[in-house]
């Protein structure tokens, strides 16, 4: 079992970045998260996250109250949907971003 983390900041900025974490064995991804976090206020959001938990690979849209939109990805491997993730977080974290904030301005 090898298990691989990191964290990578976006586009150089020092208020958004992804954390990468999978678990691999006998060259099959059995375990994932990639998470993209955003510094709002001084405080790290957990703002899209895709991960293997619950026993199939899935997206998390998660809202300033905490709630969560998931996006199954059902006949997808855990292989597939990490780098989908890490790819879909790389190109459009602005976008995650402004809609988060955007939501937690409509609840102030």
């Amino acid at each position: 079992m090898t298990v691989t983390q990191f964290i990578v900041p976006l586009r150089g900025s020092s208020t958004d970045r992804y954390r990468h974490y999978h678990v691999l064995e006998r060259s099959v991804v059995t375990f994932f998260t990639i998470q993209y976090e955003a510094e709002i206020d001084g405080v790290w959001h957990e703002i899209v996250r895709y991960d293997s938990a619950h026993g199939r690979p899935h997206k998390d849209l998660v809202y300033p109250d905490g709630t969560e939109m998931k996006e199954e990805f059902f006949h997808y491997t855990n292989a597939e949907v990490l780098t989908f993730g890490q790819n879909d977080i790389r190109k459009n974290w602005k976008e995650y971003r402004r809609r988060y904030e955007k939501e937690r301005r409509k609840r102030k």
